[in-house]
């Protein structure tokens, strides 16, 4: 019956928005009401991208409801060293992604509901569709205590954020994406958007750190799938349309034509690290070698996500120079990246001498070095 009901749902979106040059077009005004079936967030992220392309906005405008599995999403110009741990989302194997809208970073799970809202640029009002969905939770529970700032925020009992808002606005047409606290690992959360980087030095947009608070904090009783149901109750209230929400398989290349490329291209190193602004890193590390304290010093520019520049300061003879020369010299122009690093050392030591002391060093200086990555 599921299968019926996604396919079901699968056709009727394509025939009410095909076209033989793009795969859908407009023939009603309105609006409409898209919820993804899947939790991967590049796939989802894949779908905004395809609905901005694809959808002819002009007479329509489009509610796309969604969740996602743990993941980070940073803003189009951040530094995800900067933003968040992740050595931390490496262990934890939570997903890195990189929208193409604006703003800071947030931690989604399926605890948290995601919003975008599509118009033309004419149209476009994030403080209405934020006042959209705090009607919507008072329309269903009266007495959460929930209001819009002038910074785009939703804050619960006045001091507790729980939704963030960023926005793409093209030439015609616009998006403006928000979230929802309804149930989120809040350690998850604090721990993966804590940098522990240090010396960096970046021009990104940096985040605003905020108290956040779960609605199911507030009150027990409530589902993501009641929220999600009130707010495109709501959202077909006010634009005076078929409340009916729609199904969509961001796989499905039959409904979205071409959507694998966008979301293959969302998951990319370069796409995620490689759009990362110019940055710096100047830090000193201490290594513990044979009960002696050493000091290294590093600085390294950063450009594209690779190595632009690199110096490392070592105590005098604490390795041959030849090999830290070497060393600079292969990491200049590779991935600001650990396995790449970790690959660069692996490749140096095996011509180094077969001397154990030698690797000894040699390998507490690279994990060092993988430590700031």
């Amino acid at each position: 019956m599921v299968l019926q009901s996604l396919l079901k749902n699968c056709l009727q979106l394509s025939c009410i928005l095909r076209t033989p040059k793009a795969g859908f077009r407009s023939t009603t005004s309105g609006g409409l009401i898209i919820q993804s079936t899947s939790s991967d967030v590049y796939q989802n992220l894949a779908v905004e991208d395809w609905i901005l392309d694809h959808m002819n906005l002009e007479n329509r405008q489009v509610l796309f409801l969604w969740r996602n599995s743990p993941a980070v999403v940073i803003g189009r110009h951040q530094n995800p060293w900067q933003e968040c741990n992740l050595r931390l989302l490496r262990q934890k194997n939570i997903k890195l992604a990189r929208r193409r809208s604006g703003g800071g970073t947030v931690y989604h799970d399926l605890g948290n509901i995601n919003l975008t809202f599509f118009t033309t640029r004419k149209k476009y009002e994030r403080m209405e569709n934020l006042k959209l969905v705090v009607k919507a939770l008072k329309a269903l529970r009266p007495q959460l205590d929930v209001h819009v700032t002038d910074r785009y925020d939703i804050l619960l009992d006045g001091q507790y954020k729980i939704s963030g808002t960023a926005a793409k606005l093209g030439r015609t047409t616009a998006y403006h994406h928000c979230t929802l606290l309804c149930n989120a690992d809040k350690f998850v959360l604090s721990s993966v958007l804590k940098s522990p980087y240090k010396g960096l030095k970046s021009n990104a947009t940096p985040s605003v750190p905020a108290s956040v608070k779960n609605l199911f904090e507030e009150d027990p009783s409530l589902t993501c799938e009641m929220l999600l149901d009130a707010i495109a109750e709501e959202y077909a209230t006010q634009h005076q349309i078929d409340r009916h929400i729609t199904l969509i398989n961001p796989a499905d290349e039959t409904v979205l034509p071409g959507i694998n490329n966008k979301t293959e291209e969302l998951e990319t190193w370069e796409w995620v690290y490689g759009k990362t602004p110019k940055f710096s890193v100047s830090t000193c590390f201490n290594m513990v070698y044979k009960d002696s304290f050493l000091d290294v010093k590093v600085d390294m520019d950063v450009k594209h996500g690779r190595i632009e520049v690199c110096n490392i300061d070592l105590p005098e003879q604490w390795l041959p120079p030849a090999l830290c020369s070497e060393l600079v010299k292969s990491l200049t122009g590779s991935k600001f990246c650990p396995n790449e690093t970790t690959t660069l050392a692996t490749m140096l030591l095996r011509v180094c001498p077969q001397d154990n002391e030698l690797h000894s060093r040699w390998n507490l200086l690279w994990e060092n070095m993988v430590m700031l990555m």
